[in-house]
């Protein structure tokens, strides 16, 4: 990866819509040469996918609750099941598990607290959880899915190194 790499995700990241011939006369390269290295970041696996990004209001999804899980299990098997739980709610649009006092963190988007307590009971009852804890997002103050690409890290022959 190089300088012209970064000027192209940056692009992308902006508007994944911009056609090759606009991406390769913001970055000063012709068409051809520029369709290639977004081939082979895609290749690499550097953009795993281009999407649009929906405004949730507009498709009725105006709660976003972050919901703590806290459990006593800690077996593999209590996760491959919790993953497969969670990856059953088209509710729950981010999912991680974390270190310190919370095992688990989901983002969650609904219609209302009403949505929200439907989503709440189907999960409980496919899985035994400890504990529970909603937040209720009040306002969303930033929002992107645009990551900094200051903090790229380049190999010896100028390609982004192996993961």
């Amino acid at each position: 990866m190089d300088s012209l790499d970064k000027k192209i995700l940056r692009l992308l990241q902006g508007d994944a819509t911009l056609a090759v011939s606009d991406v390769a006369k913001r970055i000063g390269l012709s068409t051809t040469p520029c369709w290639r290295r977004i081939q082979k970041l895609e290749e690499d696996g550097v953009i795993r996918r281009r999407v649009a990004v929906l405004d949730p209001a507009r498709v009725n999804l105006g709660v976003t609750v972050f919901v703590a899980i806290r459990t006593n299990s800690h077996s593999i098997e209590w996760l491959r099941r919790l993953s497969e739980v969670v990856h059953d709610f088209p509710e729950v649009v981010e999912f991680y598990r974390m270190s310190g006092d919370v095992d688990y963190l989901l983002r969650v988007v609904v219609p209302s607290i009403a949505a929200y307590d439907a989503f709440y009971k189907r999960l409980i009852a496919r899985i035994d959880i400890r504990d529970v804890s909603s937040s209720f997002a009040m306002e969303q103050i930033k929002y992107t899915t645009e990551l900094p690409l200051d903090y790229v890290i380049l190999d010896r022959s100028g390609s982004l190194p192996a993961i």
